[in-house]
């Protein structure tokens, strides 16, 4: 139904009645003989969007980093705290996401944590301003809103998973995927000229107020009222898996695959964010007298770019008949290994525009990490993609790596550790992709239909 018209509920609706796992081969059947319409386009587009906005909420701390730790007297290991609060409740709803889209729909998910989370940012800096336990209130305010984000992604692995062909995953995944960049590029830009202006909390409120706005412009003019609504079945079934429907979980985690995909994933998700959490502090401090609207923008700038260049890549060397791993593993070589390269020559310059060029050289290559790992899973297990991608993105490495760089850099005072801690644990995910790493369908759909 997210592609335009309700013939993909009903089909489920049908076939759920006779045998469950047969929705997902004629929801599959249904998309790929016409239900990725024009009207696709144009939800392309608004995922892209989403996932944009879903950066400037998830980046507006970040951005403010100095800012919040002058006006709030805290220093690293404090705002270290701040900044990992948020990948503990990110991992917490991963699988939960994951399942719930694949019952339901993951556009009814994306909407209704894309409200909640707009809606907590904007009374982010009314509420802190009422409130002495600053630390306490901001730290839980990350937590919560990791917790509604966290299901974002999965639910988007869901879609997109039942909604396109392998042949075209890549680009597809890689065009939505550039919302990422394209959010951080607008929070950096606007946000740091917001937050010279107006301070602090001018970023919350912009980042916020937009998301909202995104939200009722969805509901209002792609869906219908009844597309809006989750029958209480449909609920139901998403908070429970029913015992034959359930995910063989046994059978899936004995495949060396799945743990290669998971450990990859888990490498380049704690690097990305580290970066992500912790570059506009590094150039804050050592070159103080640059403008922040420069090294919030530049690196995503050139992002964008390569992620649409590694997935239309990607698509075309898989249609020229280059095996499908051997290109996944080939994008992630550059998506963890050249990238780890440049950010490690970011810790050994004292020149802001060579640290600008590695920035953006390592930010902009780990995008094609979207054409490596993150559709490997779909190519593994397309009709349980949600849930595993929940499985994949749960774990705690995220919230050590951020905390960790913030502890190694005031106790060490050196950016040159933190650099050194995103080489290491990219190297552990690539070397596990690379030895173990598959493409080839697990046996999960076919148990997972009959059981």
């Amino acid at each position: 139904a997210a592609f335009g018209g309700g013939e993909p509920r009903d089909i489920r609706q049908g076939c759920s009645k006779s045998h469950p796992g047969r929705v997902i081969r004629a929801w599959a059947d249904y998309s790929l003989g016409g239900g990725w319409r024009p009207e696709s386009r144009v939800w392309t587009a608004m995922l892209l969007l989403g996932t944009c906005l879903l950066y400037c909420a998830r980046v507006t701390v970040p951005i403010c980093a100095v800012a919040l730790s002058s006006y709030f007297d805290w220093d690293k290991k404090q705002f270290g705290v701040v900044l990992s609060s948020f990948f503990w409740g990110y991992c917490l709803t991963q699988i939960v996401g994951g399942h719930i889209s694949d019952q339901i729909g993951g556009e009814k998910v994306l909407l209704l944590s894309a409200s909640a989370w707009g809606f907590l940012t904007v009374l982010t800096p009314l509420l802190t301003h009422i409130t002495s336990a600053h630390l306490v209130f901001m730290t839980s305010s990350r937590f919560l809103m990791g917790l509604l984000q966290g299901v974002y992604f999965p639910s988007l692995a869901s879609l997109l998973s039942q909604r396109v062909r392998e042949s075209e995953r890549a680009f597809t995944y890689s065009t939505v995927g550039t919302g990422s960049q394209f959010g951080t590029l607008l929070i950096g830009g606007a946000g740091s000229l917001l937050l010279d202006w107006y301070g602090w909390e001018s970023v919350f409120y912009f980042s916020g107020l937009l998301t909202l706005l995104w939200v009722y412009c969805t509901c209002k003019y792609l869906l219908s009222e009844k597309e809006l609504t989750i029958p209480m079945n449909y609920l139901t079934r998403g908070l429970s898996v029913p015992k034959q429907t359930k995910v063989p979980w046994k059978q899936l985690f004995r495949k060396a695959p799945i743990w290669a995909v998971i450990i990859a994933q888990l490498s380049t998700a704690s690097t990305f964010f580290t970066l992500l959490s912790w570059l506009p502090t590094f150039f804050k401090e050592t070159f103080p007298d640059s403008k922040g609207w420069v090294f919030n923008v530049v690196p995503w700038l050139v992002a964008i770019p390569t992620s649409l260049f590694s997935g239309f890549l990607s698509d075309h060397l898989i249609s020229q008949g280059y095996r499908t791993i051997t290109i996944r593993k080939f994008m992630q070589v550059i998506g963890s290994g050249v990238s780890s390269i440049f950010a490690l020559c970011l810790g050994q310059t004292s020149s802001f525009c060579k640290a600008i060029v590695f920035a953006s050289a390592s930010v902009g290559l780990q995008t094609f990490n979207h054409s490596g790992i993150s559709v490997n899973v779909q190519d593994l297990a397309p009709s349980c993609a949600g849930l595993l991608f929940g499985k994949d993105s749960l774990g705690s490495l995220c919230v050590i790596c951020v905390y960790l760089a913030g502890y190694l850099i005031e106790t060490t005072g050196s950016w040159i550790s933190v650099f050194n801690l995103v080489a290491a644990v990219n190297s552990i995910g690539l070397c596990t992709f690379l030895l173990f790493g598959e493409a080839q369908r697990v046996d999960t759909d076919s148990v997972y239909v009959d059981l």
